[in-house]
């Protein structure tokens, strides 16, 4: 029960996040993704390094525990979490149906492959943490089953 004058608390940073992801999912007709607490536990150690050295890149691959992996970096404090997964989702202007990686009308992958995995069919969990640097926030994204695979359709 809420006192007067006071209201309910809104979703959380990640169930933001969540939906986000889950809104483009469903606008391409596959399955929703759930959260997965290992993932964002594996993008946060990720990210808390990223946030530390100032880097911006993506972490090595691992054969035994393959995850799929978005970055997104901004203004601290500026940008919520449907404009982060949109700038993802923003990438769906370049996408064309085919095989990964013949999927970008510009000839690049690297124009939709954040999108790709953001909606690839057979990823069924997600888990993504923030941390803070010097100069921005970053957010990572870790996704399993990881998308992107050469020969594969994304929906």
């Amino acid at each position: 029960m809420l006192l007067a004058g006071t209201t309910a608390p809104g979703p959380s940073f990640q169930e933001r996040l969540l939906a986000s992801h889950n809104h483009e999912r469903a606008a391409v007709g596959v399955a929703p993704l759930v959260w997965s607490p290992h993932l964002q536990a594996s993008a946060q150690r990720w990210a808390n390094y990223l946030a530390a050295t100032g880097k911006f890149q993506h972490a090595p691959e691992s054969d035994v525990d393959p995850q799929g992996e978005n970055l997104w970096a901004g203004t601290r404090n500026y940008f919520n979490p449907d404009d982060m997964v949109g700038a993802w989702a923003r990438e769906k202007r370049y996408f064309r149906q085919g095989t990964f990686p013949a999927n970008s009308t510009t000839g690049k992958v690297e124009d939709v492959g954040h999108y790709t995995q953001l909606v690839w069919r057979q990823t069924a969990e997600v888990g993504c943490a923030r941390a803070a640097g010097a100069a921005e926030e970053v957010l990572v994204c870790r996704y399993a089953n990881p998308g992107n695979y050469e020969g594969g359709k994304p929906f």
